[in-house]
């Protein structure tokens, strides 16, 4: 049977470059049944014997012109989709991702928070040992990029760090790390981790600012450099609270790396001045040398999409 695959953020973004673990299972099973396997397009529909689509993100448009039983999964489809425990447990297929030169999974799986921006509880429940890392690991690759949403919260990814630190594995937790989990014990493996490139944490709200202070401080006294941190700064609609989290974080240390997100999920777009604060003034590097409101000030950038902008307005001149 010939089976279609779509990808459905690589067909809406071109340079994508990261790969869908759930196509990649999905191609190994079929094949491990002596099926083959193609990229779906649209001219060769009537030659499918089954289509896969999976969607990440919801702002992702639909493609009109996949099967009417295409298969699809993915939280981009607003469905909570599991795959079968057949193919879940397959080893990915990395031959349609030529490109991928690094091992991709889970060691665990779900996150003990309830953040009200976040899917992954509803998702995937609590946080639970998923794998191993023995098992995730490819021969002709010494790097292993690992998605947990939560690692640092479950004792079990504890320990399998904790291993992988004895290993000349090169490693990269690309969802980032909850800094609130960090103690001496836990920083000390990460010390001996050979990173890819750098440590990624995440700061959603201002109650994480003390714990990167402490953080910066247990990194220096076991020989990690700063440098080396990357953040994930999460943007709402509140650009005064967003703007305030990334100045406290430039001031603790001026070696961290900042990236902005601006919220996207199930019915969530973000507006212009969320891509603005995001795309220019964040990935520019304008927030290491003036504030959002001076920014905007010197840009005449206009706030918009908010009832509330005399309010940002003025809870930025309050904080800035």
């Amino acid at each position: 049977m010939l089976i279609g695959i779509h990808d459905s953020e690589k067909d809406h973004m071109p340079k994508k470059t990261f790969p869908n673990f759930a196509l990649m299972k999905i191609a190994a099973w079929h094949k491990s049944r002596g099926d083959s396997v193609e990229w779906w397009t649209a001219q060769s529909n009537s030659l499918y014997g089954r289509v896969y689509s999976s969607k990440v993100f919801g702002f992702v448009p639909e493609n009109s012109n996949l099967p009417k039983n295409t298969i699809k999964g993915g939280s981009g489809y607003g469905e909570n989709t599991e795959l079968p425990p057949e193919i879940d447990k397959m080893k990915p297929d990395y031959s349609i991702y030529s490109d991928c030169d690094y091992a991709l999974g889970f060691i665990t799986r779900g996150c003990p928070n309830n953040c009200d921006w976040c899917t992954v509880p509803a998702k995937e429940g609590k946080i639970k040992p998923y794998s191993d890392w023995r098992d995730i690991i490819r021969h002709d690759t010494n790097k292993i990029v690992l998605m947990d949403n939560n690692i640092l919260a479950c004792e079990y990814g504890i320990h399998q760090l904790a291993e992988l630190a004895e290993t000349d594995y090169k490693i990269d937790m690309n969802q980032g790390f909850d800094v609130t989990y960090l103690n001496e014990d836990i920083v000390k493996i990460l010390a001996k981790i050979k990173w890819i490139k750098y440590i990624r944490f995440s700061c959603d709200t201002e109650q994480k600012l003390p714990y990167f202070e402490r953080m910066t401080e247990l990194f220096k006294k076991h020989g990690v450099s700063v440098s080396r941190v990357f953040i994930y700064v999460l943007v709402r609609t509140d650009i005064a609270n967003a703007d305030r989290r990334v100045q406290a974080l430039h001031k603790i240390c001026k070696s961290f790396n900042l990236y902005g997100q601006a919220e996207r999920n199930i019915g969530v777009i973000p507006n212009r001045t969320q891509l603005e604060f995001t795309q220019r003034y964040m990935y520019g590097r304008s927030y290491k040398k003036e504030s959002w409101l001076e920014y905007c000030n010197r840009t005449n950038f206009t706030f918009e999409d908010s009832p509330s902008k005399r309010i940002i307005r003025e809870g930025l001149k309050a904080n800035g």
